[in-house]
């Protein structure tokens, strides 16, 4: 899924070396035109595979869009603690205390996404037939696994000496 290469690009934008700061405003400009493209590409993925009716259309895009606005939160969170880890990476200064309250932050944003799909996967279940949800949930995921693979392929694994 090329439309969510931008995100990988930011785990290594945080990891790469800090020589550029006179281009921080210019790249922060590139990178919100980056997530707004990201946004309406994805929402055209959406639609183009729910073939929803117009009447589950009107019921099924205002939830979309909560949702999206709460995912942006969960990435959001997901971003400082990339940031967090490859600045600490870096420069080489990582602590076990620091690497333990990373790994706690890590899996409380896991436990909240979790709740978070768990909240609209009811909410949509009162407004389209369960396939429809269930294809919908599985879009999302395979949308995250991809986001989440990226990630992962762009965050180097801490030293431990």
């Amino acid at each position: 899924m090329k439309i969510f290469m931008p995100l990988a690009l930011c785990a290594l934008f945080a990891f790469a070396s800090t020589a550029a700061v006179a281009q921080t405003t210019s790249a922060q400009t590139n990178m919100q035109i980056m997530l707004d493209k990201i946004k309406a590409d994805k929402k055209a993925v959406v639609a183009a595979n729910m073939k929803l009716s117009d009447a589950e259309a009107a019921a099924f895009w205002p939830i979309y869009e909560e949702y999206q606005k709460d995912l942006a939160a969960v990435n959001e969170r997901l971003g400082k603690l990339v940031t967090g880890y490859a600045k600490s990476y870096n420069d080489n200064t990582l602590t076990d205390e620091a690497a333990s309250k990373l790994v706690a932050e890590a899996l409380a944003i896991d436990r909240d996404e979790t709740a978070m799909r768990t909240k609209y996967a009811d909410k949509l279940a009162k407004v389209l037939p369960g396939k429809q949800v269930m294809r919908y949930m599985q879009i999302e995921s395979k949308i995250r696994a991809a986001v989440r693979y990226q990630l992962a392929e762009a965050i180097p694994l801490v030293t431990t000496s």
